[in-house]
């Protein structure tokens, strides 16, 4: 996997996201939440009106069923537990310099004959935010676009890493140290990010918000990687990741044609389907830099008004439950047997994610109302 790994950024306080903190209702399990009433001051999903088969909207705001069917498929959950399972039990065999993002990172083989990109934060918040990250988006219903994850922990002397004794000197890695393993993709290749951004953005206008009636024209092909790309800027705005678009939009104020380059952990597998790599920058490190970042973040969410349904149920659910880091973090103790080791977030990190929930369900609301003012 052809990785890059930016890491842009100033350190300081990071002050409360837009979005205000709301009151925390009860902490329910996600399993349970389509089965739940409404709470209190909130009313029902409204019905659908019946779908036009020939557009590519329903609602006003949600991607319509006929092309979600036909997004390329990510790694299923049965892929990735099988990975999962497989990648905490091998040896590493060996490591190589290249092909994942920093210097301090390496490609392992594995005993299995697979191989795995191996990632070495420069501080533990970012392994930490990559782990918290691919959770996360477990949460979300979005998970198939991240390879899967597991964490190690780098013993010279363990079964795992016993065989790489002598790499392992050179590495200059601490023992004990936790490192992150994902999933070795073969053949990706580089994404440019679509024309609604990439013309705007490259010609200095104000990022206007993608509505169903901008639509038209664009090939199917384009339309189903903007299904992709939804998830995608949703996903980084709850994380404050800075390390994909947001630092090529970040660039453009000394390459006016950066909009027109690959952007930044982002590549597209052989069956077309989008896959968010290295996303070490979100949650702990992004919400750190939120002063710095969050004006380029915010317009960026602000400019899709078109989401997956199901994507948006899970972001209503988190919203009326206020229970967003209690389930992920559910989530990760349950999936992730080293999570112990790195922690969890901070009681503010926990406010900022809950905030930033908040946030984007206000935003569909707002396309929704602005939508059947049409």
């Amino acid at each position: 996997m052809r990785e890059r790994s930016a890491e842009p950024g100033s350190h300081g306080a990071a002050p409360p996201p837009g979005p205000g903190n709301e009151a925390r209702g009860a902490q329910k399990t996600f399993r349970a939440l389509l089965t739940l009433p409404a709470a209190a001051g909130e009313t029902e999903q409204e019905p659908m009106p019946p779908e036009d088969p020939a557009s590519p909207v329903r609602g006003g705001i949600f991607w319509s069923r006929a092309l979600e069917e036909r997004v390329p498929p990510g790694f299923s959950p049965e892929q990735a537990a099988s990975w999962l399972e497989a990648a905490r039990a091998a040896r590493i065999v060996s490591l190589e310099r290249g092909g994942c993002g920093r210097s301090s990172n390496r490609l392992a083989r594995l005993s299995d004959g697979s191989r795995a990109c191996v990632r070495y934060g420069i501080n533990p918040e970012q392994i930490q935010g990559e782990a918290l990250s691919y959770q996360l988006a477990g949460l979300l219903g979005i998970q198939q676009r991240l390879p899967p994850l597991v964490l190690s922990l780098v013993l010279a002397r363990g079964k795992q890493w016993g065989p790489v004794r002598d790499e392992l000197r050179g590495s200059h890695w601490a023992e004990g140290a936790v490192v992150s393993l994902t999933q070795w993709v073969d053949n990706l290749t580089d994404v440019v990010a679509p024309a609604p951004w990439r013309s705007e953005a490259a010609s200095g206008r104000r990022l206007q918000p993608l509505a169903a009636g901008e639509l038209g024209g664009l090939s199917q092909a384009q339309l189903v990687e903007l299904v992709q790309w939804s998830d995608l800027i949703l996903f980084d705005y709850l994380t404050a990741n800075f390390d994909r678009l947001v630092s090529n939009l970040f660039s453009l104020q000394w390459d006016p044609r950066v909009m027109h380059r690959a952007t930044s952990n982002l590549h597209r597998a052989p069956n077309g389907g989008l896959v968010f790599i290295d996303n070490e920058a979100g949650l702990v490190h992004g919400y750190r830099l939120l002063s710095m970042w969050d004006k380029y973040n915010e317009p960026l969410l602000r400019s899709v008004c078109i989401f997956r349904e199901a994507t948006a149920q899970r972001v209503r659910e988190l919203h009326r439950l206020q229970n967003a880091a209690s389930e992920l973090l559910r989530l990760y103790r349950t999936r992730e047997p080293l999570s112990e080791q790195l922690g969890f977030l901070s009681e503010q990190q926990a406010q900022l994610l809950q905030g930033r929930i908040d946030f984007v369900h206000r935003h569909i609301l707002h396309c929704k109302a602005k939508a059947a003012s049409l």
